[in-house]
């Protein structure tokens, strides 16, 4: 199945310094700041995940100088809670930008979704001959009554959208594999304990700000041994370096032919550990423009290439990774040809 990105569009949050505003989230603040994050962005209260995401649509259609009625589906990645449950928050896109009766299509494989449903575009396309123009709109909208921007993991989470429009047979910025695994046993990792059928709403005095950090059930998960957890965090770069050579043999190529990694935005001593379990120096990844961003979900590796394209640091030809770890736990990877 041969696809390409034809155009990216975007819309952020307000940009806040991390040095300024984390003592608002944390009492130590200087712990965030060790993880290298000089920025992030915020989303105003009164704008949430689909209002981004309009906003990204709106910006890749003008670029790309098409209307929403020329689109032939929408499909809509999300890595955070919903306006609301029991909502297609495809189908309220596809309503914001005013389309006629359109396919939509919903994916919440936490931060993989940007990359997974590369493939699992591909799937439609495969099956839906006269299929074309593609709406494909990834958004991270953090909603701080669940969670602590800061205290989730050790990334800085902000908001952001992207959205690409794919073409059919386009062969710039082409998609050739996807790959994932997941491990079913870590599927309570970063999970929100408030908000679903079983605890609907938190405990009276429970609060976001100061609920326990989020890695706190992984230290429990392997009862706080450091050897484990140790052994742990080299099982996690090793499975990248898994599903990015299972992702290269899908694609017929060699993991030494790739010209840049493109990572979830994680913070900087992580993002060192992945350039060297794949042996490649970590200016060849997205390391830069995390310290930048912050961790925007389901949104980073979409945005990261569309900036990396925008800075002229990839050119026609080049092999590109986008991979990463998902709460699930999910690691995946997709090829694109530049």
């Amino acid at each position: 199945m041969s696809f390409g990105i034809a155009e990216f569009g975007y819309a952020f949050g307000e940009t806040q310094e991390v040095a300024t505003v984390a003592a608002d989230y944390v009492p130590d603040p200087a712990r965030i700041m060790r993880w290298g994050y000089t920025s992030f962005h915020r989303a105003p209260k009164d704008v949430h995940a689909v209002q981004l995401a309009a906003q990204a649509a709106e910006d890749v259609l003008k670029r790309a100088g098409m209307t929403a009625d020329e689109l032939g589906m929408v499909v809509y990645a999300y890595s955070d809670q919903p306006e609301y449950p029991h909502w297609d928050s495809s189908a309220a896109l596809a309503r914001e930008l005013r389309t006629p009766p359109i396919q939509t299509l919903l994916l919440s494989e936490g931060c993989a979704s940007g990359v997974t449903g590369l493939g699992l575009i591909a799937g439609q396309l495969a099956i839906q001959p006269e299929l074309d123009n593609i709406l494909f709109v990834a958004v991270h909208r953090t909603s701080e009554f669940h969670r602590n921007r800061m205290t989730v993991n050790d990334s800085v989470h902000s908001d952001a959208a992207v959205a690409l429009i794919l073409k059919r047979d386009h062969q710039e910025n082409r998609w050739l594999a996807t790959s994932q695994i997941t491990d079913p046993d870590l599927c309570d990792f970063f999970r929100s304990d408030y908000g679903g059928s079983i605890a609907p709403l938190p405990p009276p005095d429970w609060d976001s700000m100061t609920a326990p950090n989020g890695l706190l059930r992984v230290q429990n998960h392997f009862g706080r041994d450091p050897r484990r957890l140790v052994a742990f965090v080299g099982t996690l770069e090793q499975r990248v370096v898994q599903v990015v050579d299972d992702a290269c043999r899908r694609a017929k190529v060699q993991r030494g032919d790739l010209a840049r990694v493109i990572y979830i935005n994680d913070n900087q001593s992580s993002m060192q550990a992945i350039a060297n379990a794949l042996q490649i120096p970590v200016e060849r990844t997205n390391a830069a423009l995390a310290t930048l961003h912050g961790h925007m979900g389901v949104a980073d590796q979409l945005i990261s290439l569309g900036e990396h394209l925008e800075r002229g640091e990839l050119r026609k030809g080049d092999l590109v990774a986008l991979c990463g770890i998902a709460s699930g736990m999910r690691w995946h990877c997709s090829l694109v040809r530049i």
